[in-house]
């Protein structure tokens, strides 16, 4: 073996292995197959976007959680044979579990355990940018596992300044952990409060500006939406949670200037740690004039999303403001055909289908919201100019209410900037 040679196979064998993961979610009575499958795919995705593999699934059918381990004694012998055998760093579930019921997992399987909440949390804290961002995410983080610390928790990240401890030699490390971590809560919280002083001045100085937040599942474009907009750079990624941290641009169009935030993204089940953490990220909604509620028209669960949405809207106050419906992707659906087309499939062709009618879903959600939807695709350009057209409309009423004699001779023109 040449000197090149024995110096790449040691970088090989040196490289840091990837992760790998079984992810398990318990069915009930009321969820189909292609729920659970939905929910799963979802929860892998989760997995990966934080750079653990999923290599296998477990489900089981259960009313309800076991009290002690959340799933049956054969299942979890089931797991743990899989885990041993294959030799798997983690196991992920797709419900939140009890400090109990964590602690009694990881001492039946000996590998890590991830709860959907404490995945989500520590995919927030690798994608946080910002000081707000990172501090309102360690936060959250650190108040959801004070009370599952277990001695299994090889993960989390141990700081100590000093030596010393209250209760002398002999406390056992568990507590020392916990003195610790309630000490880290205390700091974080006293470094949040300052952080959101500022901010509060910082948006106090954006009054008398129309502001104009996106809004919407995670991944379903928004920050595609929000650069072919503001013609900037920023980050947008096929992966759930690629913007964490809230951006604001200064936007004109047609002589009329405005604020346009793009904010995280939702999820089902997002844990309330987050969202309490996050009351100042959140407040770039709450504060809003509009909302642009971007929805991906080609995930099969767009209407389970656009429902996630709205009820997390509501639960942070923000459920009666004006909104502008935007169904994106629409490059990646198939529109129904003509009934002639129809009729040239075959049955097999024509069951398989999933086809979208938009004129159909329009005047749906005209009947049931009163709001009249866009169609497009940020990722194309497709009928970006009928968005424009719908948005400068939007921002101009709102405009009007506040400076009614504004657009009267206007010919004066806004350059956008980075208002972060």
């Amino acid at each position: 073996m040449s000197k090149y040679s024995r110096k790449l196979q040691k970088l090989i064998d040196t490289a840091p292995k990837q992760e790998t993961a079984v992810l398990v979610s318990l069915i009930r009575q009321q969820d189909t197959d292609q729920v659970v499958e939905e929910h799963l795919e979802e929860l892998a995705f989760l997995a990966e976007t934080l750079g653990v593999k999923a290599v296998y699934r477990f489900t089981q059918r259960m009313e309800k959680p076991d009290i002690r381990t959340f799933i049956g004694k054969g299942k979890l012998e089931e797991i743990l044979a899989y885990i041993t055998h294959f030799g798997v760093d983690m196991v992920i579930f797709d419900d939140d579990l009890t400090p109990s019921q964590m602690k009694n997992l990881e001492n039946e399987l000996k590998v890590k355990v991830y709860d959907r909440s404490l995945l989500i949390l520590d995919i927030f804290l690798k994608r946080a940018q910002t000081a707000q961002a990172k501090t309102q995410v360690e936060l959250a983080r650190y108040q959801y596992l004070l009370p599952r610390l277990t001695r299994m928790w090889t993960h989390l990240e141990r700081q100590r300044g000093g030596t010393s401890t209250r209760g002398g030699a002999g406390e056992k490390e568990i507590e020392t952990d916990k003195r610790d971590i309630r000490n880290k809560i205390s700091l974080l919280k006293g470094k949040l409060k300052q952080i959101e002083k500022q901010g509060v001045t910082q948006r106090k100085g954006r009054k008398g500006i129309v502001r104009v937040a996106l809004v919407g599942y995670t991944n379903v474009g928004k920050s595609t939406l929000m650069n072919l907009i503001t013609k900037t750079d920023i980050l947008a990624e096929n992966k759930l949670f690629a913007t964490v941290d809230s951006t604001v641009r200064k936007v004109v169009l047609d002589h009329i200037p405005f604020l346009l935030s793009d904010t995280v993204g939702f999820i089902r089940k997002l844990p309330t740690h987050l969202i309490e953490s996050f009351k100042s990220t959140l407040d770039e909604i709450r504060e809003a004039d509009l909302l642009v509620h971007v929805v991906d028209i080609s995930h099969p669960s767009f209407e389970d999303h656009i429902a996630v949405v709205n009820q997390t809207l509501r639960e942070i106050n923000a459920g009666d403001k004006p909104v502008l419906l935007v169904f994106n992707k629409i490059d990646l659906v198939q529109t129904m055909p003509s009934e002639a087309e129809i009729m040239e499939m075959s049955e097999m062709e024509r069951e398989e289908a999933d086809f979208k009618d938009f004129k159909a879903l329009a005047e749906a959600y005209r009947k049931k919201t009163g709001i009249e939807p866009v169609f497009m695709s940020a990722g194309t350009g497709e009928h970006v100019e009928e968005f424009r057209k719908r948005l400068t409309e939007e921002v101009k009423k709102i405009h009007q209410k506040i400076y009614p004699h504004y657009l009267e001779d206007q010919t004066v023109s806004f350059e956008e900037k980075d208002l972060n």
